[in-house]
């Protein structure tokens, strides 16, 4: 067998891939051509991607989509009009509107916020399981899946490496962590994840989690960022309000058996009260999280980490 790794710029970030396997460098070229398919399929800032076909048709018609759209605009909308949901697929108005991250990111106008507000109502995406359509009912409705897409595709190359017999890898799709098998690196064949810490440079790690078989997501407000008259706006903005989350996080991760379960609930958690978010890690067996507060205090569900 032999250890075989790929580093790739994809999706806005730097992509890593190791596997373990007899012949890795054939697994490999197929899985960075799933990924360029899938940053195709998915993005909503490039023009001709397959999710923009259905934001350019808003208002006027359905858009048949490819199965693996579908089904995570449809997994997206479930959780979206879920009552007091966090997770909006609907948002992109109003993340277009404030561009952070982007080379023109701006602050909007109390105006313009009120504007994208008024098209992100998910309960307006038509869905149609028999078509494999998706229908935004008003002009300038606009989807993003960037709360889903990474885990959801992290997920998809997991299980094209276990069709293929493959049975130690890592993903890690920047912030999005999946685990395959034993790390044979280690004795107790456990990889070790760093958390980074949000008050320093990429690279310093405030902990380390020990995991196999595991997906590690973490959401942090440190990633992107916009300055306006020495005021900082994160990129996590609420869609009840248009504004950044109001938060004492810097950052929640979630490790739990499948990436997309780790995406939804560093969704649904994150701009929680620390305590609430801490009490609901207790009640679910089957996810562990990690707070880091903007004052540098760590809080564990784990029992695990280094």
């Amino acid at each position: 067998m032999e250890q075989a790794s790929r580093e790739i710029h994809l999706m806005g970030t730097i992509i890593r891939l190791q596997i373990t396997a007899a012949t890795p460098e054939p697994l490999l070229d197929e899985m960075v051509r799933r990924l360029k398919l899938y940053e195709h399929r998915f993005s909503a800032n490039a023009d001709t991607s397959e999710l923009m076909a259905v934001t350019h048709q808003a208002g006027i018609k359905p858009v048949a989509v490819a199965p693996e759209l579908y089904d995570l605009i449809k997994i997206g909308y479930h959780y979206s009009v879920a009552t007091d949901s966090k997770l909006n697929i609907a948002i992109g108005p109003l993340v277009q509107t404030w561009r952070i991250g982007f080379t023109d990111a701006k602050l909007p106008s109390p105006a313009e916020i009120k504007q994208a507000l008024a098209k992100i109502d998910p309960h307006k995406i038509l869905l149609d399981d028999a078509a494999h359509t998706v229908f935004l009912q008003e002009k300038g409705m606009a989807l993003d899946l960037g709360a889903l897409a990474k885990g959801y595709i992290a997920d998809l190359l997991i299980t094209y490496l276990k069709q293929q017999g493959v049975t130690s890898a890592l993903v890690n799709l920047g912030g999005n962590v999946v685990t395959l098998g034993p790390m044979l690196q280690h004795t107790d064949h456990q990889w070790r994840i760093g958390i980074q810490d949000p008050q320093r440079p990429r690279g310093y790690y405030k902990t380390v989690v020990r995991v196999q078989n595991k997906s590690v997501v973490t959401s942090g407000i440190y990633e992107r960022s916009l300055t306006v008259d020495q005021h900082t706006y994160h990129h996590i903005l609420d869609p009840q309000t248009g504004y950044p989350l109001a938060t004492d996080l810097a950052s929640l991760t979630i490790i739990s058996d499948r990436s997309l379960t780790g995406e939804l609930w560093t969704t649904r958690l994150f701009g929680q009260p620390r305590q609430k978010i801490m009490a609901k890690l207790a009640e679910l067996p089957e996810i562990e999280g990690i707070v880091i507060t903007k004052t540098g205090e760590v809080y564990s569900s784990m029992t695990h980490e280094l």
